[in-house]
């Protein structure tokens, strides 16, 4: 599993660095791999990598992968393939972002499933609803309602993080009785081209919740990552 994700992550840096500067590789290592307030390690910390193309026009396409663990003979590794379109200024006016992204799971090809999404970012704050008519590849539909928030900290370099979410459709009756609230708070800053972002995050919130692979109680969460090719500050 780590000799594979190695491979995964030099094959995505040779091809940032022979294409254009509209390609990007995102390594990270974070303390957990939170999902929506539940982890998807087991509480144990996680490689991850993504590669992302984006055009002038505002199309996007990417990949990312990150190991998992879902108990004893499940899948380690999930890999997701998206693509969408974005445009507007968050600056000015408002950005949009629309897209689908494709969740699949190595060796386990029947956990795979589709999820459409759109969002909208104003200044410090974003809204985004995702929706999937086969969540967890049950054949049952599930909708994710979130607001995140990022806000400079003055000059100090330091921004402060917020998210809420919301999840339900009738994946979550059908299994937890209801949906349930997710929500962090934490702060992030980049030292050169690596930024570190500490959180707080909690999905106690869901019904039966905090079992011992797929946790959902309060917890710290420790991130570092980098986006390459590092541009000239």
């Amino acid at each position: 599993m780590i000799k594979s994700r190695s491979l995964l992550a030099g094959a995505l840096l040779a091809v940032a660095g022979a294409a254009s500067a509209d390609i990007t590789v995102t390594p990270a290592i974070v303390w957990d791999y939170d999902y929506r307030g539940i982890s998807q390690t087991g509480g144990d910390p996680a490689a991850q990598v993504g590669l992302t193309y984006t055009h002038s026009s505002g199309y996007y396409a990417g990949a990312w992968a990150s190991n998992v663990n879902f108990g004893p003979g499940d899948p380690e590794v999930e890999m997701d393939f998206f693509t969408g379109f974005g445009g507007g200024d968050a600056s000015k006016s408002f950005a949009y972002d629309v897209g689908i992204l494709y969740y699949t799971y190595v060796s386990s090809s029947d956990l795979n499933w589709l999820e459409i999404y759109a969002g909208i970012t104003k200044g410090w704050f974003n809204a985004k609803l995702s929706y999937s008519w086969d969540f967890g590849g049950t054949s049952l539909d599930a909708y994710y309602l979130e607001g995140n928030a990022t806000i400079p900290i003055g000059e100090s370099g330091f921004s402060a993080l917020g998210h809420i979410g919301w999840s339900d459709g009738s994946y979550w009756d059908d299994f937890y009785g209801n949906g349930y609230f997710d929500w962090s708070v934490g702060v992030s800053k980049a030292f050169g081209h690596i930024t570190a972002t500490v959180k707080y995050i909690d999905g106690s919130d869901l019904p039966d919740g905090g079992s011992d692979i797929f946790k959902t109680d309060g917890k710290a969460w420790i991130g570092i990552s980098t986006t390459l090719p590092w541009k000239s500050e």
